[in-house]
């Protein structure tokens, strides 16, 4: 499934969201479409077996949601 990690420039925070054809993805927080789509982020196993990403956190830290990197 097409999922893509985007900021929203207006509100500041990432979201992972579905993109489905040729429409613009809008922010879950705020509604903004006023995104930015972030470099892919590599899924791997933390030392503990969490599945962290490796860009900044889950959400580049954006979303206090409290993964720290």
């Amino acid at each position: 499934m097409p999922f893509y990690d985007y900021e929203c420039l207006d509100c500041h925070k990432a979201s992972e969201i579905f993109v489905n054809g040729p429409q613009k993805p809008e922010c879950p927080h705020c509604g903004s479409k006023n995104l930015e789509k972030q470099l892919p982020t590599f899924h791997t196993k933390g030392s503990k077996g969490s599945g962290h990403t490796h860009s900044g956190g889950c959400c580049g830290g954006h979303c206090g949601c409290g993964h720290h990197h």
